[in-house]
């Protein structure tokens, strides 16, 4: 499966933002999604992961009640819906797709190319 997210940008401490994660080729509902996300200087961190139906969510302690991930079938989409950002949410957001659920990178097989949050103080 190809991933592409988008959506990403600058904001305020405080702002909101919606990330998008495309996916083509390989059945869209075959494959547990995730979020991670490396920031300057750091190793790649789990953000928040999305069963194949939707049904179970799991969030990083760091994001848990700010972020929602969710998907939609018909669009073959993940999102990340981001709220009450904070700077140290700064980082390089990574889409990726595996067949279990989760909190570990390696257990994802296809990886999205990142789309910039900055978030600014």
């Amino acid at each position: 499966v190809q991933l592409q997210a988008s959506g990403g940008g600058l904001v305020q401490a405080g702002g909101s933002l919606r990330l998008s994660c495309a996916a083509s080729g390989r059945t869209f509902s075959f494959y547990v999604m995730g979020w991670f996300r490396q920031g300057p200087g750091k190793e790649r961190e789990f953000v928040a992961t999305i069963s194949r139906s939707g049904g179970m969510t799991l969030y990083a302690d760091s994001v848990k009640g700010r972020f929602t991930i969710s998907r939609d079938k018909a669009k073959n989409t993940v999102y990340l819906q981001m709220s009450s950002l904070k700077p140290e949410d700064t980082a390089m957001y990574f889409c990726a797709a595996g067949e279990f659920t989760s909190v570990e990178g390696y257990e994802y097989d296809s990886w999205g190319q990142g789309t910039q949050v900055t978030v600014s103080s």
